[in-house]
């Protein structure tokens, strides 16, 4: 007899119900793998931009940073990183700046800005270029900018830094659904607005993060009680959060050639220990000793998905850093860019734990071998992704 069952825990799932989940799961896999295939092959850097203004006393000047992909894309150009070559950055460099300057526009007092748009420069480290802008004027009491970046990318984002006198004043995020700022100089952004622009781009980076989401997804496979899930997802907090913040602060930066294979190669692993720990199961058997019969109780599989997402999310934490990396912001500005960064991601990933563990937790009340199934489907996706991913960011990084 079935444990569960004696232990009055398990209830047959009715026919209806049946009728109904088992094409809406199988729906639900081979769109999570379409999703992993389509998506890029690198979750890191993600799909931004920055523009920064300095407003000295006598002139106004700045410097766009595009990423290689972004600007391949808008030329035509099938690598990217050949943009990383400085002679064929500076062969580009006129046509790059024709297709900027009538997407970056710029006002001040109510006059429009014509920069002079500066030798190009390449910073391999950030897989980017770099064109100074010098509006040869002085500086306005207000300024306006007003840009959509890369059009063809619906998720781009533009960062906002604004300097007066070397110190950062005003940090903003600029979108296709939010594509307008207004500055006032001599005005110090307040707190509650550093954390408020923030807060939103940590929620989205991690929501566009395929390899950290799927990652969450493998630690929430098996199931468990609420205090276990609990103990994993503050467990993964914890491992990214300091190193989110050691390597904002330049205390560790590892390179991203190794952050991002190493990303990859968890989420394999985190696969891999699901379906050993659902090999040594019983059929229909659960994680916890508590849905077992009192009366032939066993010693329940070991589980050491809190370990795993501890360690790993160290790793995590030096990929979430590396849009914060990329600000290049003084010290004194970046603390609390930084909690609001970290705030924003745990939001992000407590909405995702929440869906999917409900889902989860649905499905195995209802049908709890649909439910082992389910898991053992999703943890070899898993696998199948993260190996993908490994394969792609160790040998094909320059495609």
């Amino acid at each position: 007899m079935d444990h569960n069952v004696a232990a009055g825990l398990y209830t047959p799932p009715s026919t209806p119900l049946m009728i109904f989940l088992l094409p809406a799961l199988r729906i639900i896999l081979l769109a999570a793998l379409v999703a992993v295939w389509a998506a890029p092959a690198s979750a890191h850097p993600a799909p931004f931009s920055y523009l920064d203004l300095h407003l000295d006393a006598s002139r106004l000047r700045g410097a766009l940073v595009i990423h290689d992909f972004d600007a391949a894309h808008e030329l035509g150009i099938d690598k990217p990183a050949i943009l990383l070559d400085p002679e064929v950055a500076v062969r580009y460099r006129d046509r790059l700046v024709a297709i900027m300057q009538t997407r970056l526009r710029l006002s001040g007092d109510g006059r429009a800005l014509s920069p002079t748009w500066g030798v190009i420069d390449v910073l391999p480290d950030r897989q980017s270029v770099r064109l100074p802008l010098d509006f040869g004027s002085e500086t306005p009491g207000g300024i306006t900018i007003d840009t959509v970046m890369f059009p063809y990318d619906p998720n781009h984002q533009t960062f906002i830094n604004i300097y007066e006198k070397g110190e950062l004043r005003h940090q903003a995020v600029l979108d296709a659904r939010n594509a307008k700022l207004d500055y006032f100089a001599g005005t110090t952004q307040g707190r509650l607005a550093v954390i408020r622009t923030f807060v939103a781009s940590g929620i989205h980076h991690i929501l566009i993060g395929p390899d950290h989401i799927l990652f969450l997804f493998g630690l929430l496979l098996l199931g468990g009680s609420l205090t276990r899930l609990a103990g994993i997802v503050t467990a993964f907090t914890l491992g990214h959060s300091i190193t989110l913040s050691l390597a904002a602060l330049d205390v560790v930066t590892p390179a991203t050639s190794l952050v991002e294979p190493a990303i990859a190669l968890s989420i394999v692993i985190v696969g891999v220990d699901n379906l050993l720990v659902s090999s040594q199961k019983k059929p229909h058997g659960r994680l916890d000793a508590t849905d077992v019969a009192p009366a032939a109780a066993e010693k329940p599989p070991r589980d050491l998905r809190a370990w795993l997402a501890a360690v790993f999310g160290l790793i995590h934490g030096f990929g979430f850093a590396s849009v914060l990396k990329e600000f290049g912001l003084p010290r004194g500005a970046l603390g609390w860019s930084l909690f609001s960064f970290n705030l924003g991601v745990e939001i992000g990933q407590l909405v995702i734990v929440i869906a999917f563990a409900s889902l989860l937790a649905l499905v195995r009340r209802r049908n709890a071998p649909l439910g082992e199934t389910l898991a053992w489907a999703g943890s070899i996706v898993v696998v199948l992704a993260g190996g993908y991913w490994f394969v792609e960011r160790v040998w094909f990084t320059g495609a």
